[in-house]
């Protein structure tokens, strides 16, 4: 069986920059049609970035990937598919803003291969996507996922934030049973997390914004948990909800340690031993800097591992664990674990650690307790 990978194209560029943002992202829409160029140009240079790898996966991320026209889009696949096999390709997803999503853009989608959509619909509280300088309504976004259902889009994801102050209690639920209401197969739910650098970093400097405590947090968390599984999903990761067979495969790369090669300004990629990241800057991109790159040593690779397999519900077996790390990680491994084990943050049954699905909010603390001290 051959090995599989993901590509993975950054497109950050946006009409409109989000209040909460820290991504590498950009308003000058007039270099999109150059970086489109480069990027093609990128796909050509680092095309032996994955051994000969098949792909079964292509994402379309961002920044605003529905920015970019069908013709754009026909042009960064077809040079995909002249220099990776893309037979077994199951996944090809783009991320699109509610307002993007034309009935004539919707069927081009579809024309190119594009068999997956993540909405970026954050809330269905028309006060809180202001708050959050969203360029679209509740009653826009509802929408244009009904008209993607009518396209023909069988995989369809929304984002949504929880922890945006004033917005919890009721309001989250209403917009968790808007969004279930709409039918789609897959959710992905983030806590809003406020950075320096953002427009709401901004605020709460000022005193006009604060941040929800700890315990508020968890609460709202445990609010989507509960809803979001009693309705039949399964919350298989710590911000991802999904029907039955209708997990994030690309996303599931980034978890499992799966290669991926990443195009664009600021897209990472992964082989496997190393890590690479593009240039964070349209201009420096365009003019060919080359990426950054970091070996990974057997404590980075370690500490990796942790970070990506207890995000998940699954977790990891010790048996695994043992084969790729030896027989004395896998001892201090438990010894740091029965704190956690103790308070009920980690479990090790059936030979498997993991953490908790109602506990995975507190997955960075877990986590970091098991680093080598």
């Amino acid at each position: 069986m051959c090995a599989m990978a993901g590509i993975y194209f950054h497109i950050p560029f946006c009409k409109r920059i989000c209040s909460y943002c820290d991504f590498y992202r950009t308003a000058q829409l007039k270099e999109l049609p150059k970086v489109v160029d480069r990027m093609c140009a990128e796909v050509t240079e680092r095309a032996d970035y994955l051994n000969d790898k098949k792909l079964n996966t292509i994402y379309f991320g961002g920044g605003t990937p529905s920015l970019l026209s069908p013709k754009q889009l026909a042009q960064l696949l077809e040079i995909t598919r002249a220099h990776f096999d893309c037979s077994e390709v199951e996944e090809a997803t783009l991320e699109a803003n509610p307002d993007d999503l034309t009935t004539q853009y919707l069927n081009s989608l579809l024309k190119l291969g594009i068999n997956r959509l993540s909405i970026g619909v954050q809330s269905f509280d028309n006060d809180c996507l202001r708050l959050m300088n969203r360029r679209h309504t509740a009653e826009e976004a509802v929408a244009a996922i009904k008209r993607a259902q009518e396209a023909g889009f069988e995989n369809l994801t929304i984002d949504l934030i929880f922890g945006v102050p004033g917005f919890g209690g009721e309001k989250l639920a209403h917009t968790i049973d808007t969004a279930l209401s709409l039918g789609v197969q897959h959710i992905s739910a983030y806590l809003l997390t406020i950075e320096e650098r953002t427009r709401f970093g901004r605020m709460v400097e000022k005193g006009e914004l604060k941040e929800v405590s700890d315990e508020v947090a968890e609460a709202e968390y445990l609010l989507m948990h509960n809803r979001l599984t009693a309705s039949g999903m399964e919350h298989y990761e710590v911000s991802n909800y999904a029907l039955p067979l209708y997990r994030a495969r690309h996303n599931s790369h980034y978890w499992d340690s799966t290669p991926y090669l990443g195009i664009g300004p600021a897209a990472h990629s992964y082989d496997g031993l190393s890590r690479q990241w593009n240039v964070s800057s349209v201009q420096r991109y365009l003019a060919g800097e080359e990426p950054e790159q970091e070996l990974l040593g057997e404590t980075e690779l370690y500490e990796e591992y942790l970070m990506t397999r207890l995000r998940t519900a699954e977790g990891f077996s010790a048996e695994e664990f043992q084969i790729r790390f030896g027989e004395e990680r896998l001892h201090t491994l438990r010894l740091n674990a029965e704190p956690m084990i103790r308070e009920g943050l980690l479990e090790h049954l059936d030979g498997h650690f993991r953490i908790p699905a109602d506990r995975l909010l507190l997955s960075d603390r877990v986590i970091g307790s098991l680093f080598d001290l």
